[in-house]
């Protein structure tokens, strides 16, 4: 086996090694546990670097190394790396348990790390439910009043429900193909998508991938685990887990060779749903974490709009869109971490005299829910953008008007957060924020990224093509 291929996976199982190492020393040090994380995933990022331009299969062709599949690694990379020096004070949760809260975080990425290789079903499923088991736990962790414990059991049960039908949907799919393999369903399924067996069997697996992106109606989980994990715990599962789920989701649909309008048309209305529900319930929410939820609900209905599309542009729109999202998620929840630094929910109304008390986070969460909201000149103006152009050229007019309306009210809960940081004051004076050096740099960057990217796409996206064009072949 060319276990050069495998360089990424391996680097992450010896990481998971590493942290189970230190869990089992009898003495708890949260400060070398941060650091160590740091270390190991900074060169983690390097070595998905280093392994783009891999490319072959493994395991009797179940496990295919390409660009996209490569891509995708590096942004899970990046977004564990992020999540982590997020952890500077991981006072969300108990210090005996933060070598299993790293440990748990990098078996999870190692589990979505496979799913984006993954090219047959058995090992799609597993990969998987193994980055799900890994949520499962670290939703639980959570050192507060019990919500952590409800939240933990709600994800559980609903992931499992979401679980047992995509398990039925691969059935089906088996039953009309004969096969498990990718390559192999890829030549038959386009020439059988029309007939109710082959349908049904795509759109059961596909709920399984729809639980993770929390389109709705499997979105039901997304605002009490949001508000249930600790920041950090949400911060992974709102950047990095997405990010996932957009792959294999491309992958599957990719599967139908657009070949299908019954497909695009389930696609259709599930986007338009996502939008508009997450949009319109997002409006009423008082607490940042339940905003961010219900805005994911919605971004999940636009990115949506790229993979219905079917095309070589409507597959690097989404793929942008996500390294789009990945971004501006983690500057969000960089301030949420930063602001509730005692690892407390945080209320949106709490923002209020942020711009006196840290003007870079200030301005960090302004051009981040301005990027969310598709304003100009940030990363998310280009990524809707990019998904809205590609949704037009597959003659998808009517469903770009519904987003550019949703887009419009999304404004408006965005600009109360931007309102809150900027024109509120506390109730009673509050003390600056003490920004750790290390912080500031990583959202001087970020701010920095949103920006360059949103003017310059041309790299990012001439990357997105070349791996969508891979997805297609």
């Amino acid at each position: 086996m060319k276990w050069i291929l495998f360089l990424p996976e391996i680097y992450c199982l010896l990481m998971a090694a590493a942290f189970f190492g230190l869990a089992m020393l009898p003495r708890t040090n949260p400060r070398r546990d941060y650091q160590v994380a740091v270390l190991l995933a900074s060169v983690g990022v390097l070595i998905s670097l280093m392994s783009v331009r891999l490319h072959g299969t493994l395991f009797f062709e179940a496990y295919r190394i390409d660009l996209f599949s490569q891509v995708f690694k590096v942004m899970l990379a990046m977004g564990l790396f992020l999540v982590i020096c997020l952890c500077t004070e991981l006072r969300g949760v108990e210090e005996r348990y933060h070598p299993e809260f790293y440990l748990f975080l990098t078996t999870c990425t190692f589990a979505m790390m496979m799913l984006v290789s993954a090219v047959e079903l058995l090992t799609i499923y597993i990969a998987l439910e193994l980055s799900s088991y890994s949520l499962y736990i670290l939703v639980p962790l959570r050192r507060g009043p019990g919500t952590d414990v409800e939240a933990g059991i709600k994800y559980l049960m609903v992931g499992a429900s979401a679980s047992a039908v995509m398990l039925f949907g691969l059935s089906y799919i088996f039953g009309v193909t004969h096969t498990t393999y990718v390559a192999e369903i890829m030549k038959i399924l386009p020439t059988v998508i029309t007939t109710p067996a082959a349908m049904i069997g795509l759109l059961l697996t596909l709920c399984g991938f729809f639980f993770k992106l929390a389109v709705f109606p499997f979105h039901f989980w997304a605002p009490d685990v949001y508000q249930g994990a600790s920041n950090q715990v949400t911060a992974f599962i709102a950047t990095a887990s997405k990010v996932g789920a957009v792959a294999i989701l491309m992958r599957m649909v990719a599967l139908t060779g657009g070949a299908s309008k019954y497909l695009v048309d389930v696609l259709v209305v599930l986007s338009i749903a996502s939008m508009t529900i997450g949009n319109l319930t997002a409006i009423v929410q008082k607490d940042m974490k339940r905003l961010l939820a219900y805005s994911s609900i919605s971004h999940a209905g636009y990115v949506l709009i790229g993979i219905l599309s079917m095309s070589a542009s409507g597959y690097a729109s989404a793929i942008f869109y996500a390294v789009a999202y990945l971004i501006m998620n983690l500057c969000c929840f960089l301030v949420v971490v930063n602001v509730a630094y005692d690892g407390s929910d945080l209320k949106i109304a709490q923002l209020a005299g942020l711009h006196r008390r840290s003007p870079l986070l200030a301005m960090t969460l302004m051009l981040a829910v301005f990027g969310l909201a598709g304003i100009p000149p940030t990363i998310g103006f280009t990524g809707k953008f990019l998904v809205f152009a590609a949704a037009v050229a597959r003659g998808h007019l009517v469903l770009v008007i519904i987003a550019m309306i949703n887009a419009t009210i999304s404004l408006y809960y965005y600009i109360l957060v931007v309102k809150a940081a900027y024109l509120l004051e506390p109730d009673v004076e509050m003390e600056r924020l003490n920004i750790s050096m290390p912080t500031k740099v990583l959202a001087g960057a970020l701010v920095a990224v949103m920006v360059v990217i949103g003017i310059y796409p041309h790299h990012v996206l001439e990357v997105a093509r070349a791996a969508a064009k891979g997805l297609m072949m």
